[in-house]
């Protein structure tokens, strides 16, 4: 029979771990909906700023940086818009710094695994960016495995999205693909859905495959609206290029965050359910166990006394 003592640890041990899943619990529910209503507040800014953006390029003809004043990679939008065959993939990978989030940084690991894989095969190789402690530990063991290497690491992006951070990323993801390292940039990010989903997908942002060349718009009968430009085409599109690719990073880090702490708001819920199921079933086993070590005392104590009359 299992000793009382143990089994009264055993409770007091479950009951310390509920209050911390409660706590965390409690922490999560107070900041995802913060995130949630973020999220939902940038998307519609995000998605007139893509639809801005594709009838700007549609407008413009041969791209030219002759005029302009270049100072970082991210400001040479002809670079940036050129189109080559893909050699190496840039994939930014968002995780969390902390776990205890059910299976979300383990979904991100997976399809980041999964896409290396797919690109391995097609005789592309990766180049990973990561944001988070979670993505860095789990991909440093697979890179060994799968060939492929970690160029940089974003940890303090992960707790609080910026558009400084954001833009930090950017301007390292540029500065690689102007200089011709890679030719194809990636994220792996959550798309949040509500409290109880959110669907890992992946966001390509560069090459930009949806603009049309004018012969394609003259085949497809697309009448674009008249744009006038000041002070010209080129120094808007240096400009706009960048808030494009800083902005699809944002939206990323954005609703990466809003999965996270929904994802660990549901695994606190249930690590607490399943701590008092336990915590109940623990007292019933300890009830059970404390009243036949008093039965088995009063058989002693009427044996002995039985034996002493007799």
């Amino acid at each position: 029979m299992t000793n009382l003592k143990d089994i009264k640890n055993r409770i007091q041990s479950v009951e310390s771990t509920k209050k911390i899943t409660r706590a965390m619990k409690m922490v999560a529910a107070a900041k995802v909906k913060k995130a949630e209503s973020t999220v939902k507040a940038s998307r519609p800014f995000t998605t007139e700023l893509n639809n801005m953006f594709e009838k700007l390029l549609n407008s413009v003809g041969a791209y030219s940086a002759s005029t302009l004043k270049i100072k970082k990679a991210i400001d040479n939008y002809p670079a940036l818009l050129a189109v080559r065959p893909v050699k190496t993939v840039a994939l930014l990978a968002i995780t969390s710094n902390k776990g205890l989030a059910g299976a979300y940084n383990a979904n991100i690991v997976r399809k980041t695994i999964n896409t290396i894989a797919e690109y391995k095969k097609q005789g592309i190789n990766t180049l990973l960016f990561i944001v988070g402690q979670k993505g860095v530990s789990a991909l440093k063991r697979k890179c060994k495995e799968l060939d492929c290497s970690i160029e940089k690491t974003y940890l303090n992006v992960a707790n609080n999205p910026s558009g400084e951070g954001a833009y930090v990323i950017a301007e390292d993801l540029a500065d690689y693909y102007v200089n011709g390292r890679i030719d194809k940039i990636e994220v792996i990010t959550t798309r949040f859905k509500n409290m109880m989903s959110y669907f890992v997908e992946n966001w390509t942002v560069l090459p930009l495959n949806a603009v049309k060349s004018p012969s394609e718009r003259n085949k497809d009968n697309i009448v674009e609206p008249l744009m006038e430009f000041e002070p010209d085409m080129h120094h808007i599109l240096q400009k706009v290029v960048p808030l494009y690719v800083t902005n699809i990073i944002f939206q990323s880090l954005l609703e990466a965050q809003a999965s996270e702490l929904a994802s660990r708001m549901t695994a606190m819920s249930a690590a607490t359910t399943n701590a008092e199921k336990m915590i109940s079933e623990l007292s019933i086993v300890y009830n059970k166990t404390r009243q036949f070590a008093i039965t088995q005392e009063i058989i002693e104590v009427v044996s002995g006394a039985n034996a002493q009359i007799g």
